[in-house]
C-alpha cells in the first residue's frame, strides 16, 4: 500500500477511524482526579494522531502501517491492540 489514508484503506475495509489530535487539552491523574493542562507526557514525542484499522492480528495492522505518510518524513508510529473493556 503506497499511501495510509481513507481511500486507500476503504478498499480493504482497514480504515475504522482517523483523526489528528489538537495540541491543548487536560490530564486527569491519580485516584484524587486532579486536573492540569498539557501538555500530557514529560518526552520529546508525543501522540499527533491516531488511526484504528482493522485487521486479523499485530501482524497485519503492521503491514498496513507501513503505508502510513509519517515515513516519509523519516517518522515512527506505534501498533497496539485496543483493549476491549465491558461496561
Amino acid at each position: 500500500m503506497d499511501d495510509m489514508d481513507a481511500g486507500s484503506c476503504s478498499g480493504r475495509n482497514t480504515l475504522v477511524a482517523s483523526d489528528p489530535l489538537l495540541p491543548t487539552g487536560k490530564l486527569v491523574n491519580g485516584k484524587a482526579k486532579v486536573v492540569t493542562d498539557g501538555p500530557y507526557v514529560e518526552a520529546k514525542e508525543m501522540v499527533g494522531g491516531y488511526v484504528i484499522v482493522n485487521a486479523k492480528d499485530i501482524n497485519e495492522a503492521v503491514e498496513i502501517s507501513k503505508g502510513c505518510p509519517i515515513f516519509n518524513e523519516d517518522g515512527k508510529l506505534e501498533v497496539r491492540p485496543i483493549q476491549k473493556m465491558e461496561m
